[in-house]
């Protein structure tokens, strides 16, 4: 468990078929804008639950001209094999398999933990609370795998309120009471789990250096926990109107803060808000490994195109050791600093060659 010794793709976005053998520490992947970069990286994510790093519908992943499913399959370095994909008779639905028996997604978070940063993620601070919330449940999921399962059936019973609030014959009382009972048992859960993330995560940016990836001040907004059940049934009105639930963990958000300018972190330039966010990334990392005894994947897309060579080579040097990094940029001079030990990938037309 925490690394990939090797990850092939099957008509998956522009691969028809490729291989990549990585090592423990850094995989640097270079290339021209388009060769599919970004899409290795995707593929590593969703070795995990969820939608991956685009957060796209999975319909969307299989090859253009393949024959409508895809097939994505990793050895770990401790020998477990992992292994998802859609088949073209169901293009979107998601099917798991580990050590060759079928499992559930949900399953694939006991496996591996893996986050990552992109660009689209660089106004992370300042875009919409839902965003940030599942920025929250990626790092919460690292430190707790079963948060994934009861964000799934939270998501579903809020699902089958919505909709039996819908119906223009009125709701079942009984059924609709069931629902609103699961809604807050799982909703509980998430909200705690969400909350000792935080916590913890604020006591560890607390014990790192003060260097050019400032610390900053976690805490949760815009739904405060409670008897979720009252909340519910006497929204039901307003619910029903509204067509949603307008109470509950759904409508958590993660306020961060830059310590030191003692300011939101939206607030802060571009530069200001991507640095905050690596360096919560950086906490992050150092708190998985102490938790569950091995650091996550992380994935850091095009990260040192836009870092200063100052702040470039202190994240190199911080990332040093700290277990699997896979990173990509435009050229590969933007990696230099990294040790010659570092697996080296050219990505061009679709193909991974060893550089």
């Amino acid at each position: 468990m925490g690394s990939i010794a090797r990850l092939s793709l099957t008509d998956f976005r522009n691969y028809r078929d490729a291989v990549v053998e990585a090592g423990d520490g850094f995989v640097l992947l270079w290339g021209p804008n388009g060769a599919g970069k970004t899409n290795i990286l995707e593929a590593v994510s969703l070795l995990t639950p969820g939608r991956g790093l685009r957060q796209v519908p999975i319909s969307e992943m299989a090859h253009s001209d393949g024959p409508g499913g895809f097939a994505l399959a990793a050895r770990l370095a401790d020998g477990t094999e992992l292994g998802t994909g859609t088949s073209p008779a169901a293009p979107e639905r998601r099917q798991v398999r580990i050590n060759g028996a079928a499992a559930s997604v949900n399953s694939l978070s006991e496996r591996l933990s893996v986050l990552w940063l992109t660009p689209a993620m660089d106004r992370l601070f300042a875009d919409s609370a839902g965003g940030r919330r599942r920025f929250l449940d990626r790092l919460t999921l690292a430190l707790e795998p079963g948060h994934a399962t009861h964000a799934a059936r939270y998501e579903a019973a809020m699902r089958a309120r919505n909709k039996l609030l819908a119906e223009p014959e009125g709701a079942d009382p009984s059924w609709l009471a069931a629902l609103e009972a699961g809604m807050a048992e799982h909703g509980d859960a998430l909200g705690q789990s969400r909350l000792r993330t935080v916590k913890a995560l604020s006591a560890a940016m607390a014990d790192l250096p003060d260097d050019d990836f400032p610390r900053s001040s976690l805490s949760l907004a815009g739904w405060d926990s409670g008897d979720l059940v009252a909340q519910l049934k006497a929204n039901r009105g307003r619910d029903a109107a509204a067509g949603r639930a307008t109470a509950g963990p759904h409508r958590q958000d993660l306020d961060v803060a830059h310590v030191a300018k003692r300011q939101p972190a939206s607030r802060g330039s571009t530069g200001e808000q991507k640095a905050l966010l690596l360096g919560l990334v950086l906490a992050h990392a150092e708190l998985v490994a102490e938790r569950r005894g091995h650091r996550p994947i992380l994935l850091l897309d095009e990260v040192a195109a836009h870092l200063d060579p100052r702040r470039r080579a202190v994240l190199f040097d911080r990332l040093e050791g700290q277990g699997q990094i896979w990173m990509t940029a435009t050229e590969p001079a933007l990696f230099g600093g990294i040790g010659a030990d570092s697996t080296r990938l050219h990505v061009e037309q679709s193909r991974v060659l060893a550089a």
